[in-house]
């Protein structure tokens, strides 16, 4: 019987800074073997979910999956951290697949960058005065101002970080949403953002900009000093994240919600 799915035999490690991840990558790779990131079928990520998300970008273009395993702190993208039956557990495992949010942000001095995120695009003000931000969805103005520390839009893989912090809603993966979050909002004071369909385009532009500075991060890529900054989901680019059966990333969310 034809099997689509082939067995996984040939890893690549990669470990973050952190003394125990670098000391499980050396043993891992003794143990299983280093096929070395071009030849491997999957990619196991030793750290925290900083270093998952590094991982993530990284191949982002390749589509190679990504394994994780818990050699940080939070670890709430990773897998337990064990060294035996590791390829057994690959696997085994439940696959989830991520398409991040591409950004496009126009700043003061005429330049314009692009990036994309796996968790949110946020804005955020720069000095002490609030940040005042006019909100667009497909084209509609739906905000005409929100006085604010800022605002993320959040994908149902990323709801769970900034975002949960943020008060915003927990999004399940299967959902086909994003959040739109504010960050303090202080005019309306009342408002506690939205869930906009995946296809939704969010145009984001900075009021007084020159006087209430407003910086725009995709994940770990910061754009300072923006104008105007537009949001929206990228479907032609995939990420796979693997996890061990019964512990799914849907699973996780789901727990989540209903954890203390």
């Amino acid at each position: 019987m034809y099997d689509p799915k082939p067995m996984v035999t040939r890893l690549a490690f990669a470990a973050s800074d952190r003394p125990e991840a670098q000391e499980a990558c050396e043993r891992l790779a003794s143990r299983y073997g280093d096929a070395g990131e071009n030849e491997a079928q999957v990619v196991v990520a030793l750290g925290g979910d900083g270093f998952m998300l590094e991982t993530l970008h990284r191949h982002m273009q390749s589509g190679k999956p990504i394994y994780g395993m818990n050699r940080g702190s939070v670890g709430f993208l990773m897998n337990e951290y064990s060294e035996d039956g590791l390829l057994e557990r690959i696997n085994a495992a439940e696959r989830a697949l991520i398409h991040p949010l591409r950004m496009q942000a126009r700043c003061l001095h005429g330049k314009s960058h692009e990036a994309l995120a796996i968790n949110e695009v946020s804005l955020l003000r720069q000095t002490r005065q609030t940040a005042k931000l006019r909100i667009s969805i497909d084209g509609v103005v739906r905000m005409t101002e929100l006085s604010c520390d800022g605002a993320l839009v959040a994908t149902p893989a990323g709801s769970t970080a900034y975002n949960l912090s943020a008060h915003g809603p927990i999004i399940p993966l299967a959902a086909r949403v994003l959040a739109l979050t504010p960050i303090s909002a202080f005019r309306p004071r009342r408002w506690r953002g939205a869930l906009l369909p995946h296809t939704a385009k969010v145009i984001f532009e900075i009021l007084e900009a020159d006087k209430r500075p407003v910086s725009a991060v995709a994940d770990n890529f910061e754009v300072r000093d923006v104008l105007r900054v537009e949001v929206a989901e990228d479907r032609a680019l995939a990420m796979t994240m693997l996890f061990d059966a019964g512990h799914s990333l849907e699973e996780r969310v789901l727990a989540e919600q209903f954890s203390a």
